[in-house]
């Protein structure tokens, strides 16, 4: 497995403070940290190798004396340089909002589609200052979902931290059983056996986790809800969150599910989107 955390600078201040939470990262994986730099104009390069870069690594240096850190200056667009400086690390940490974002913006194109494209699980650091309380995972039941599970577990393990695995459902989200003829006014939705259905899938998502890390303190937690409001409310007592790119129901065009969108822009603690298997 690659050993290296990465972290994109632009001199903004966000990008500035996922510098602290990439050398934590790398610190707690015993990795390296690769700052990264994309550069369109040479005029500007001096000024940020000599200036930004230097006290990011500075920056980090100090609060993790015995890491490793490297230093990659590539010339290109933002997004390409990140993608594929992702292929070799195995988390990429961004901040929310970059130099050239625009104000009415909460967050830049370039980390959703970074959140969409890249090669490693991306943390982007947002919320509120030093977030406390459990890791949070966001479970849908899909590949992705299955993917992040994984992290959310490792993760927790690596801070010593609780988790809450939350599975977010309503009868909006699927098709509706029924039951008597097919007249669509004529639909009785089983509530119960959907309470039940989706406790299952919240149990067969974490059960193997749950024994293979018997360190992690875990909380399950089920609730009928619109789902990105119910995890966003969860974000603002959690120190991370962690959700899958895509969940069922989203439209394969898109480059992150909606509600992946939604917890980027709004949650109140970083939030970790991993990719599943293609």
């Amino acid at each position: 497995m690659n050993d290296t955390v990465m972290v994109g600078v632009d001199g903004s201040p966000p990008s500035i403070a996922a510098v602290d939470v990439a050398a934590e990262e790398a610190r707690l994986r015993g990795a390296q940290l690769r700052i990264v730099h994309a550069f369109s104009r040479r005029a500007d390069l001096d000024p940020m190798i000599h200036g930004v870069l230097a006290q990011a690594e500075q920056r980090a240096r100090a609060l993790a004396p015995d890491l490793e850190i490297t230093r990659t200056v590539a010339p290109g667009e933002t997004l390409t340089v990140l993608r594929s400086e992702s292929r070799h690390a195995v988390l990429a940490v961004t901040g929310g909002r970059g130099r050239s974002g625009f104000g009415g913006l909460l967050l830049g194109s370039t980390v959703v589609q970074l959140a969409a494209h890249g090669h490693c699980p991306l943390m982007v650091v947002r919320g509120r200052p030093d977030p406390r309380g459990p890791v949070l995972l966001a479970v849908d039941g899909s590949p992705a979902g299955e993917a992040a599970a994984g992290f959310a577990f490792a993760e927790a393990e690596l801070r010593g931290a609780p988790l809450t695995a939350m599975h977010v459902w309503n009868t909006r989200s699927e098709p509706t059983p029924h039951e008597g003829p097919a007249d669509p006014l004529n639909i009785v939705v089983d509530l119960d056996r959907l309470r039940d259905r989706h406790q299952r899938l919240l149990e067969e998502t974490v059960a193997p986790l749950r024994h293979a890390r018997p360190g992690v303190a875990v909380e399950l937690r089920l609730e009928r809800a619109r789902v990105r409001h119910a995890l966003l409310d969860a974000a603002r007592e959690a120190q991370l969150l962690v959700t899958g790119a895509r969940g069922h129901g989203g439209f394969t065009g898109m480059l992150l599910g909606s509600v992946s969108q939604a917890l980027l822009y709004h949650a109140d603690c970083p939030v970790t989107v991993v990719r599943g298997t293609e």
